[in-house]
């Protein structure tokens, strides 16, 4: 048979002296926010607002390509699934987040002051039930219950599937993925509708949950690049890995940034030449100051770079210059969800004075959330070492029962056996 090849051959990553950046994270991103909080609790309640929406865009990016996964069968994916899984895990947590803004909703939301609530206008009004503090906390509650239930399923039976093989956990999974892609897509628009849109209750648009979902599988893309890579190189998953792995991800990567300027160029496009006047403020308030520049970065910046620098195939298996582009992809992601929330606080331009306070809101999310991820994926192994799919992503074609690299194939459901489910945890 003929050897599987990738492009990451080098000596293993060291990877001891990282361990305690996610604790120096959380203490001085726990410091900054707790200052800012004294010192402006409005301008602390819409940082935390922004870090919240980042950090939910990554789990329910890993939601998004798990289900991906089941309901196109893919074969190319299955090292990845289990990064996938693990980030969706985090829905199990990130509600906690949420707490913050359901306490500060007022500071964030100007129909909820007691003189609009008491005397809704007819923008507030014709968005009944929704734009009420009922609605707002039930609408909430319902988008966390579906994330966190489906994510539990399809990760306890990823597990399962470890331990049992056979075809009862892969249809499982599938069928939470038929049913979960649609109130994954109800939900998502929800919350984007009443989290982020919500800041301007006058405004409508139909694109808005689309945006928010084609940035948060592009963010998440990025990710699981730099983490594929990163297990790579520490021997965790290179026995399964091919060289398509990492052009497939570069690929979609590649697609996702036409997507997302395709729904955010559209939006703008059909408000804009529709000029009505409820609709059009949004983007005339987001023209002002510094905001103007802003909106040049994130047309230049979100996707010209994206797109020049991976229509090239060979980049798409470089990680140099795939590692910049996920770094830069953070970068333009929180560029994009400031340009979307922070001109109702800061009309007259990017607030750069607060610029540390967001970034100590998203040091101590991101601490906290890279530490459970990786206590979930230390606890089990670190790709779905029975999915049946697993020979073909490894690029082989075996007959059944071949022994495989210490393992072996299952004739009863076609799955490789790996020699042991555990890994030790990352170095």
């Amino acid at each position: 048979m003929q050897k599987h090849t990738h492009p990451y051959t080098e000596a293993p990553l060291d990877l001891s002296q990282w361990r305690k950046v996610p604790n120096l994270l959380i203490g001085g991103g726990a410091v900054l926010a707790l200052a800012g909080l004294v010192i402006n609790t409005r301008q602390f309640a819409f940082a935390w607002l922004l870090s919240f929406m980042f950090f939910l865009s990554l789990a329910l990016g890993g939601l998004f390509l798990a289900m991906a996964h089941h309901l196109f069968d893919a074969g190319w994916s299955v090292p990845i699934r289990r990064v996938a899984e693990h980030l969706g895990g985090l829905m199990k947590w990130i509600w906690i987040f949420f707490i913050p803004i359901a306490l500060l909703a007022p500071q964030l939301y100007e129909w909820m002051t007691p003189t609009l609530l008491a005397n809704p206008p007819h923008a507030v009004h014709v968005k009944y039930p929704l734009f009420t503090k009922i609605g707002f906390y039930v609408a909430s509650a319902i988008c966390f219950l579906v994330w966190a239930l489906l994510a539990s399923k399809l990760r306890g039976w990823s597990l399962r599937q470890d331990k049992e093989g056979g075809s009862l956990p892969t249809f499982k999974m599938r069928f939470h993925s038929y049913w979960g892609v649609f109130a994954f897509a109800f939900t998502l628009t929800l919350g984007a509708i009443m989290w982020m849109k919500g800041l301007s209750y006058i405004w409508f648009s139909t694109m808005f949950g689309v945006i928010y979902f084609a940035g948060s599988v592009w963010l998440t893309l990025a990710t699981v690049y730099v983490i594929t890579v990163i297990l790579d190189r520490q021997n965790l998953i290179r026995e399964i890995l091919h060289e398509n792995q990492y052009y497939y991800l570069g690929t979609l990567m590649f697609a996702f940034t036409v997507f997302y300027t395709y729904v955010a160029f559209s939006q703008y496009f059909i408000i804009w030449n529709a000029n009505m006047p409820e609709e059009t403020f949004w983007y005339l308030m987001r023209e002002k100051g510094t905001w103007f520049a802003v909106s040049m970065v994130l047309i230049f910046g979100h996707f010209f770079l994206p797109f020049l620098s991976l229509l090239r195939i060979d980049v798409k298996s470089t990680f140099r210059v795939m590692a910049a582009l996920a770094a830069w992809a953070w970068v333009m992601h929180y560029t994009d969800l400031s340009f979307n929330i922070k001109p109702v606080v800061s009309p007259e331009g990017f607030p750069w004075q607060w610029v540390w306070l967001d970034l100590g809101c998203m040091a101590f999310m991101g601490g906290i959330l890279a530490r459970i991820w990786m206590a979930n994926f230390n606890a089990h192994a670190p790709y779905p070492i029975k999915d049946p799919r697993l020979i073909e992503a490894m690029g082989h074609r075996h007959p059944v029962g071949t022994a495989i690299s210490g393992g072996e194939m299952d004739e009863s459901d076609t799955s490789f056996h790996a020699p042991a489910e555990g890994h030790g945890g990352a170095r």
